[in-house]
């Protein structure tokens, strides 16, 4: 029988399995889904979709399908923009991947608040008012 050996390091989690994290809870986050509630749906601790949520733990194929139906979202959805993933063929390219603190922030509170309210402003006079503003404010910061 093989023994661990105590000089090996663990392993450090895989871009795409970083990414499959990130986008679990972004979708969690966007549904105002607590982690204990996920993890009770699909059969877990709070503290395992902690770990799926930080790419600590891969997600299996099994385990991705019931977080997949739990969301409400398609399996592909934690595979979009990952990166060094290419083109589907679709678009050419033409949509760059999501950079990481862009998936970060709007998971957050503060990111879904502002998502949510801007996608509510009908005007498109006043949607662009309101991101001049936010980049006066955003410049006036040191």
């Amino acid at each position: 029988m093989l023994s661990p050996n105590p000089e090996q390091k663990k392993a450090k989690p895989q871009p795409v399995d970083i990414h499959v994290g990130r986008r679990i809870r972004m979708g969690r986050v966007w549904k105002g889904m607590s982690q204990i509630s996920l993890a009770e749906q699909i059969g877990v601790t709070f503290q395992q979709v902690q770990k799926y949520e930080k790419g600590i733990n891969r997600v299996g194929a099994s385990r991705l399908q019931q977080i997949a139906e739990a969301l409400e979202v398609a399996v592909s959805y934690f595979f979009e923009d990952v990166p060094g993933g290419g083109t589907n063929g679709v678009g050419s390219g033409a949509v760059k991947s999501l950079q990481p603190g862009i998936i970060d922030f709007a998971s957050s509170k503060e990111g879904l608040a502002l998502i949510r309210a801007f996608s509510r402003i009908g005007d498109a006079n006043v949607r662009s008012r309101a991101i001049s503003l936010l980049k006066a404010i955003a410049d006036g910061i040191d």
